[in-house]
Formats: structure tokens, C-alpha cells, sequence
């Protein structure tokens, strides 16, 4: 193994004294002639450069190795020769090419081990008298829009790059130079001319000549374009969805996404359009598959730009976990370049809508039915709540009050007197609020003692009470002209509502009811009667001490209501009143009457 690395040694050592002088003894892995040739005419500089210094060939950044060219004319090894011929490792300077330069030349790169062999060809034309270079590279310009040519030189200016040498390159159309930023014509950069608004007229043979100067001389190299016009071109896709989106979606719902490219141009591009997932193409177009694509439709637009759209679907049947997260890319591929959008697909957030709306429609119905319960029973619910927790009432008995309530109410001689109204204050009250429901009530005409003065009466009994009942009927406030056309008919009113079996002679008990105990037709407006109003409206209106029941037992009209005591309108007004004549009417229960009494 020692010997053999030696005599590798001392090969590659002879190998660098130029002991081999040729190069068809050598047994090297031979990559024949290169595909590319140079082009070159006489006066110009020429380019030869060698591909085996490539880590295809050998590891050259670890293995030494040695280059030599060859001029396969003469097996001879070319060197350096002052004005003409310039090597410099891989690639071979014809600082002046001449017609004798044309031909094949030989490089042989030898490592410690090996060696390799390629051919390159140099090809040298004849100057034909016209502007430009004998051969030519076609190049397409569109018609209408701005376009550009390249320049092929491109090689040349990254080798002298690599050298630390300055160049410049010159345009030129035909025989006449273009100057940089006149007319429609603008040097991009070092190696693209561009024209704005390609016409006809901008057909024909452009020149770019590069200029620079290497091993003391200054030369150039130049190649001829030839540029074509085309009224049928397509310019960069433009992507326009997806546009870079987060779309949200549904596990097992089905899910579709178009990719919408649009390229100006006319007549019918050559574009092709790929969706792209996880780094894979998807290239299934049959439904039977879950994840498939749809094939591309295509549409031609005139109006308001000139171009084409297409349009390709990714389609997936059912979504499943493994599809969520991830980027979804739709790349359309053309000559012009590969543009693209995307878009990311994840779950859609819970529908908290529904069970949030659920919840709301049952609160809000609870809340209707909560408050039709009350409008209905929000006596019952008042006396429930009371039996239920009386520790939250204060205790009657330490208050020193006698009376739950004292009734007032049109006694016989009064205005507004009638049997239905006695009757009502002296038996049904009492036998509804006292021994139903155990208030004590405090009645004049029942509770009053004999002989005790009216004035004293009143004060000390409502004084006792802790609230006051005024049952009133249409005419109790109303003066003496209006009894005679009041009190009558809405006595007979109250008389019909309250008992439906009695026959019309009830109407001459109301009238004569109304009357004195001596006969006479006279009604007196009773003074106790006074005071109990003025008492009660006083205590409830200016004092604040008593609470004040209205109770009406007739309807009152508003002509009714007007001839009313001031205070009692305002009561009436303030808190209402509790209508027992509408009970009547609506024949409801009469527990509820006494029950709205009690609250």
C-alpha cells in the first residue's frame, strides 16, 4: 500500500515537471467534445473554458490536481504567448483570434491517481462585411408592450468578475449605437436592453459588444441577437387567489378552492397551473379520489386588459384532521416565471351561536312567562312570600296599631249611598278580609261607639289604622245637582253586575234607597264622610303616614272623574285604584279582589 502511494506521488510529480509532454499516451477517462461550441471571427476575444473541475468528475476541494491544454492540431501544450494566447487554470484566452485559431483543443486535468481528458471546440467565422456577427441567436419580442433582449454574454462577464475586472458593454441595432435611455431603448442592467411598447419597426439584428482588458490587452467580444416580433405573447402570470388567506372549514364537511390566474398578454398562453401540498404535486383529476383537482378552464378577456384567465379547482370530498394546518399552494409554471399563491386550511372555530342564541330565546321566555306569572299572581306570589318569610315583615303588633284598615265608604244619607255599597262594606269585606283572611277592620257604622263625637271618631280610628279603604261609587263625590242624573244609573249598574237573578223592581229599592229617613226625596252630603276624605288624603298626600285604597265599585266616565276632589284625581292618578265593577264584568274569582286588597 506504502509503494503504491508512492509511485502515485512520484507520477503526479513528473506529471507537474512537464516530463509528459503529450497527451494521447495517456490511458485518461476520456468525456470526448463538449456539447456547446464558441463562436468567435477574426480580432475578437474568445473564451475556452473546461467543465471537469467539477465535484462530478473529483472532489477537487480536497484532491490536488493539475490543468494543462492542448492544441489537438499539433499535441503540443498551450502556454502563454504575449497578445494572443492567455491560460489561466481551467479556461483558455484567445486574446486575438485569427482563422488559424479554429479547431479542437484538449484539456487534461491529473490528480495523484488519475487523470481526465475533454475536448472544446472553437469555431471561427469569416467577417461578412455587414454589421453584427456572422451567427446569430434568435430571440421573440411582443407586439404592444414592453419587452426585453438579453445579452449572451452573460458567462464572460462572471469569469472577468471572478478576476476583479472591469467591463462595459455597448448595444447596438444594426450598424447604429444605442445610447442608454434614448428613445424607447434603456440598458436595465449590464446584460438587458429594454423597449418600451414593442413595434414592428423593432424587428432586425441587435449587437452587444462587451469591452474590457485582460493580460495588457483591450479587446472586446461581441454576439448578434436576432429579434423577432410576435403578435401572439403572454407576459408574467399573475396569481390573484389564493391570495396568502387562512380559510376555516369544517372536519367532514366538503371543501372546494379555485386557483384564478390571469396572463396578459394575446392569443392563448402556454401556462400550466399545479396545486401543491406538503412539497407534492397533486395531480389526481378523478372525483373516486378524495383529494383531486379539476382540469383547467381557460377564458380569453379583451376588456378593460387583453390576456387570459385560468382557473383550476382543488377539490377534497371530506376533510379530515391530517388536512388541517398545513399550506395549500397553487404555482403556475411558464417561461415568463413561476408565481404563486397560497392559502392555509384549519378547523373552523365551535358554533357558539346556536347554544349562546338557545340559551338567550329560553332566557327571554322565561322571562316573558316569569312576567305573565307575575302580572297574573303577583298577589298570590306577595302573600305566599309573606307566609313564607315573615321575619322580613315588621311584627303589627309592636307598631301599636288597632286596625288593619278602616273603611270608608257613602253611609245611609250620604251621596253615593246604595244597598249594594253597604252591603259590600259591612258584610262582604268583613267576611272575606276578616274571618278569611284574619285582618281586623275598623267600619263606621259597626265599630263606632254611641254618643262618641264624629270629629273625634274619625281621627282617633284612622290614627289607629294602618291603612285606609275609600270605597266611592260615580256620584260620591259629585254635588247634589248631579245625584239626581248620576246616582241612579250607576247604582243600577253596580246592581246588575252583582247579582244577574234580580228582576227590574231593583231599580225603585236604589231609588228609594237613596232617600231620607222621613220619605223625602233630599240627599245630604254626609260630614263624616267629609272628614274621612279630607283626613285620608292628608295623612297620604302631605304627611306620607297612611296609605290610601282607592276602591272604585261603578265605572267612572271622564266627565265623572272631573267633578272629583282634586286630592283624590291625584291619588287615583299617582297609584291607580282597585275596580271591583271590572272583576264583575270579567266574572273572574272573587278571591282575587280581596287578594289585590290585602297587598
Amino acid at each position: 500500500m506504502a509503494l503504491t502511494s508512492a509511485l502515485g506521488s512520484v507520477l503526479f510529480v513528473l506529471g507537474l515537471s512537464g516530463i509528459c509532454t503529450g497527451f494521447v499516451q495517456e490511458n485518461c477517462t476520456n468525456y470526448k467534445l463538449q456539447f456547446e461550441r464558441v463562436y468567435s471571427v477574426p480580432g475578437d476575444m474568445a473564451k475556452l473554458n473546461s467543465t471537469l473541475v467539477s465535484p462530478d468528475v473529483f472532489n477537487f476541494t480536497t484532491v490536488p490536481y493539475n490543468i494543462t491544454w492542448y492544441d489537438s492540431k499539433t499535441g503540443q501544450e498551450m502556454s502563454n504567448q504575449t497578445g494572443r494566447i492567455l491560460v489561466k487554470e481551467e479556461t483558455l484566452w484567445f486574446l486575438n483570434v485569427t482563422l488559424d485559431d479554429n479547431g479542437e483543443y484538449v484539456t487534461i486535468v491529473r490528480t495523484p491517481f488519475r487523470c481526465y481528458r475533454q475536448a472544446t471546440k472553437l469555431i471561427v467565422d469569416s467577417l461578412t462585411g455587414e454589421c453584427g456577427r456572422p451567427r446569430k441567436v434568435d430571440q421573440t419580442l411582443m407586439n404592444g408592450v414592453a419587452d426585453t433582449l438579453s445579452c449572451p454574454l452573460k458567462d464572460y462577464m462572471s469569469k472577468l468578475d471572478s478576476y476583479n475586472i472591469s467591463s462595459s458593454i455597448k448595444w447596438y441595432k444594426g450598424c447604429e449605437h444605442i445610447v442608454d435611455g434614448t428613445g424607447k431603448y434603456s440598458y436595465r442592467d449590464m446584460t438587458t436592453l429594454m423597449i418600451q411598447r414593442v413595434e414592428p419597426q423593432n424587428n432586425g439584428s441587435y449587437t452587444c459588444t462587451l469591452t474590457f482588458t485582460l493580460g495588457g490587452i483591450t479587446g472586446s467580444v461581441s454576439e448578434t441577437i436576432d429579434a423577432r416580433i410576435r403578435e401572439v405573447y403572454s407576459l408574467v402570470p399573475q396569481v390573484r387567489e389564493p391570495a396568502s388567506e387562512i380559510i376555516k372549514a369544517e372536519i367532514g364537511s366538503s371543501f372546494s378552492k379555485r386557483c384564478l390566474v390571469f396572463v396578459p398578454g394575446v392569443g392563448k398562453p402556454f401556462v400550466s397551473i399545479l396545486w401543491i401540498a406538503r412539497d407534492k404535486f397533486i395531480r389526481n383529476t378523478q372525483p373516486s379520489d378524495r383529494v383531486y383537482t379539476s382540469q383547467t378552464s381557460f377564458n380569453i378577456q379583451d376588456v378593460p386588459d387583453k390576456g387570459a384567465w385560468l382557473e383550476r379547482l382543488l377539490i377534497i370530498s371530506e376533510l379530515r384532521e391530517e388536512d388541517f394546518h398545513i399550506n395549500y399552494t397553487c404555482r403556475s409554471y411558464s417561461s415568463r416565471g413561476h408565481p404563486e399563491g397560497y392559502f392555509t386550511l384549519l378547523p373552523a372555530d365551535p358554533n357558539i351561536i346556536l347554544p349562546i342564541g338557545s340559551v338567550l330565546g329560553g332566557v327571554t321566555v322565561l322571562f316573558i312567562i316569569g312576567v305573565v306569572i307575575y302580572y297574573l299572581f303577583k298577589v298570590d306570589i306577595v302573600l305566599w312570600f309573606r307566609r313564607v318569610f315573615p321575619v322580613l315583615y315588621t311584627n303589627k303588633d309592636l307598631d301599636g296599631k288597632l286596625y288593619d284598615a278602616y273603611v270608608a265608604y257613602p253611609q245611609r244619607c250620604a251621596v253615593g249611598f246604595s244597598k249594594e255599597v253597604e252591603t259590600f262594606a259591612l258584610h262582604t269585606l268583613p267576611q272575606v278580609l276578616e274571618k278569611a283572611c284574619g285582618y281586623k277592620l275598623f267600619i263606621a257604622g259597626r265599630d263606632c261607639l254611641p254618643g262618641h263625637a264624629v270629629v273625634d271618631s274619625v281621627e282617633e280610628n284612622i290614627q289607629a289604622s294602618r291603612r285606609l279603604l275609600l270605597v266611592y261609587t260615580a256620584s260620591t263625590f259629585t254635588s247634589k245637582r248631579h245625584t239626581s242624573s248620576t246616582s241612579s244609573n250607576n247604582n243600577n249598574h253596580l246592581s246588575k253586575n252583582s247579582n244577574n237573578n234580580e228582576n227590574s223592581e231593583s231599580k225603585t229599592d236604589d231609588s228609594s234607597s237613596s232617600m231620607s229617613f222621613n220619605g223625602s226625596d233630599e240627599v245630604y252630603q254626609d260630614t263624616r264622610q267629609q272628614l274621612e276624605c279630607m283626613a285620608a288624603m292628608h295623612r297620604a298626600l302631605v304627611e306620607g303616614s297612611l296609605k290610601v285604597v282607592l276602591v272604585e265599585l261603578e265605572e267612572i266616565t271622564p266627565a265623572q272623574l272631573a267633578l272629583f276632589p282634586e286630592s283624590v284625581r291625584h291619588l287615583r292618578k299617582k297609584q291607580g285604584a282597585v275596580c271591583w265593577w271590572k272583576y264583575l264584568r270579567m266574572r273572574q274569582r272573587r278571591g282575587s279582589w280581596y287578594k289585590e286588597e290585602r297587598g
